[in-house]
């Protein structure tokens, strides 16, 4: 985007975008973040005195093999965190935590290579995306599970490769992706069954998508072809396509609607969409290589992106102004940085 294109995009909006470097956080923000090759989850903090690692918490059963804690997600409540382990022997497994003491409460068995996950707020229900990279390109699914017993309670089969998932507002509806089927899939939370398919083009490989929108929208990404879909839920059609970095993978919306944060995993880049013109207002290049996961603060304010790294190198988590697209803080964890979660802020004064 050219600077005079920017600047009309900030006049339509009205966003004040200013000069210099973001004044510092009033609050303190909390994260959960999954270091896939370390088998670690690691607290993160950012407020005025930057980012750092609070607290860093060993998961998995088996101590002396490499599980891949993937996804991760907080119950609405807050009260606990979940986290996928993704390889498994021979499958996958989720673990329920509590948040603040970390201390373990249970887990379920799950499919190949459980993935994304998300808790509804009106059942207490987790849905569980089962990835399945293992072997021969063959169906998979969603697997519903009770929490408060971690008992696995449906399996739904989708798709193939079945990747990224994220619920309604009301938890009646959960959405996801099939990379390998090219399309996004509409799950029946309650009735367990899927009721819609849209096909997102002839060899496109979505790997995400947001929760829907207040005014129902949904974003997808198109990883393999650089565009992000903008899916009208009520036509149930693409109703927009965004020509973004190369590998978008990982994408999260402003709580009002306004922005799109989207990591670009081959591209070594952050983009962030102004959604009222369809405009990529910022782009950032990311500190360390393969950005993986991101999520936005519940006050809009800061966008959490996790960097995979390679080789030895740690993972990193870095944090970004929404508003202006800045870098404002990092920090490193362990190994392959990936799922993210946004656990809750304080204000500091």
């Amino acid at each position: 985007m050219t600077v005079s294109a920017l600047l009309v995009s900030l006049a339509v909006t009205g966003t004040s975008w200013a000069a210099g470097a973001p004044e510092p956080p009033t609050r303190n923000y909390y994260v959960y973040v999954a270091a896939e090759s370390d088998d670690e989850v690691a607290l993160v903090r950012f407020g005025p005195g930057g980012a750092e690692v609070m607290k860093t918490v060993t998961v998995g059963s088996f101590p002396t093999e490499i599980e891949g804690p993937h996804g991760i997600n907080i119950d609405p409540d807050g009260r606990h965190w979940y986290v996928s382990m993704a390889h498994g022997f021979p499958y996958g497994s989720v673990h329920r935590y509590e948040t603040g003491t970390d201390e373990w409460v249970g887990d379920v068995t799950l499919g190949l290579f459980p993935a994304t996950l998300d808790i509804s707020s009106t059942t207490g229900l987790l849905y569980v995306v089962n990835f399945n990279l293992h072997g021969p390109l063959e169906p998979s699914g969603i697997s519903v599970v009770e929490t408060e017993t971690m008992s696995e309670v449906a399996r739904v089969d989708t798709g193939i490769r079945p990747h990224g998932g994220r619920l309604s507002r009301d938890g009646e509806l959960f959405y996801s992706v099939n990379m390998m089927d090219f399309e996004l899939i509409e799950l029946d939370a309650l009735g367990f069954e899927i009721a819609r398919r849209l096909t997102l083009g002839e060899g496109v490989m979505p790997t995400w998508v947001t929760a829907p929108t207040a005014d129902r929208k949904v974003y997808v990404t198109g990883s393999n072809v650089a565009k992000v879909f903008e899916v009208d839920l009520d036509a149930w059609e693409i109703t927009r396509t965004f020509e973004t970095g190369a590998g978008p993978y990982n994408l999260d919306v402003t709580p009002d609607g306004r922005f799109l944060v989207a990591t670009y995993k081959s591209d070594d880049a952050v983009g962030f969409w102004d959604l009222s013109t369809g405009l990529e207002v910022a782009r950032a290049e990311t500190s360390r290589t393969i950005p993986h996961g991101v999520v936005v603060t519940s006050d809009g304010q800061y966008a959490f992106v996790t960097l995979e790294g390679v080789g030895a190198d740690p993972g990193t988590v870095e944090v970004y102004a929404v508003h202006s697209g800045e870098r404002v803080g990092a920090v490193d964890i362990g190994k392959q940085a990936g799922g993210i979660a946004f656990w809750k802020f304080e204000d500091t004064d």
